[in-house]
């Protein structure tokens, strides 16, 4: 059995958040859809590669990267069992794909088995950066490439930080509030922990050390901006950004002014707001 040293993750991403990604796969897919073409030119899989995409969730990327590599072989692994269900269950009939659960931090990977390494926003979630760097790093031939995609830090002023704040403020101005909330210590949000794990890797000059600290090396790392598309209308995205939460009955009045927060942003392509990414690459020194 494969070995878990991310426990508290693991229970995020086995308990309601991942199966909310799971049920929602086409959902979240699309969102972070605008993002791909920048990760694969960056990854540049060959029709002979063996592919490794870390922290694969429901396995959109492992799929393209089978495509891509139509004589070589694309495995996906992640921590969540409900994404990886998921995944397989879509994923049938092509048959160099495969998934593994298991913590890439610990997981034990071929040595020197794959020629690239993709994630398309999964490894910010690590415990410790620099060890699953360096398993992940083992596991590339000597040469090997790295490519993944993380989030930038949100400027003041971002579309997508702005707006998205402004649906959280309202979200929980509505909340009910328990009589002994003016007394004790205020608890963090729901989700806080992931959300410090997403904003892990935002300063490029951190990530360049941890990879460099990790046997990698021609490490480079550029801005992406694209739109990410949270639903067909103001009121899908509303109706989706909401069922994100623990489900309590969110008040009309609410729900009317997240809408009207999220109307300006109507296209016919969806709700559209605007987010930037890094895209990382490096290879793996020796």
């Amino acid at each position: 059995m494969s070995t878990i040293v991310n426990t508290g993750q693991a229970d995020a991403w086995n308990g309601p958040v991942g199966q909310h990604w799971a049920d929602h796969h086409e959902r979240y897919d699309g969102m972070l859809a605008s993002f791909d073409e920048a990760l694969f030119a960056a990854a540049g899989i060959g029709e002979r590669d063996r592919v490794l995409d870390v922290g694969c969730g429901s396995g959109s990327t492992t799929r393209r990267a089978a495509r891509l590599a139509a004589r070589g072989h694309a495995v996906g692994v992640d921590i969540s069992e409900p994404m990886l269900a998921r995944a397989r269950s879509v994923s049938t009939g092509i048959e160099n794909v495969s998934y593994e659960w298991g913590d890439a931090q610990v997981h034990p990977f071929p040595a020197g088995g794959h020629d690239v390494v993709i994630s398309r926003g999964g490894v910010m979630f690590f415990a410790d950066h620099t060890a699953a760097f360096a398993n992940i790093g083992r596991s590339l031939r000597p040469g090997g490439r790295l490519a993944f995609v993380c989030p930038r830090p949100a400027a003041p002023d971002g579309e997508e930080g702005r707006v998205l704040g402004l649906l959280a403020s309202l979200l929980a101005a509505s909340a009910p509030q328990p009589a002994a909330s003016r007394t004790s210590a205020p608890q963090p949000p729901p989700g806080a922990d992931l959300a410090a794990a997403m904003a892990s890797l935002a300063d490029p000059g951190r990530t360049r050390k941890l990879l460099e600290g990790a046997a990698f090396g021609s490490v480079g790392i550029t801005g992406v901006d694209a739109p990410t598309c949270w639903g067909r209308d103001a009121g899908d995205a509303v109706d989706f950004y909401v069922s994100r939460g623990p489900g309590a009955e969110v008040p009309e009045e609410t729900l009317d002014a997240m809408r009207a927060a999220l109307r300006p942003y109507e296209t016919e392509r969806g709700v559209l707001l605007k987010a930037g990414v890094w895209v990382v690459t490096a290879r793996r020194d020796g």
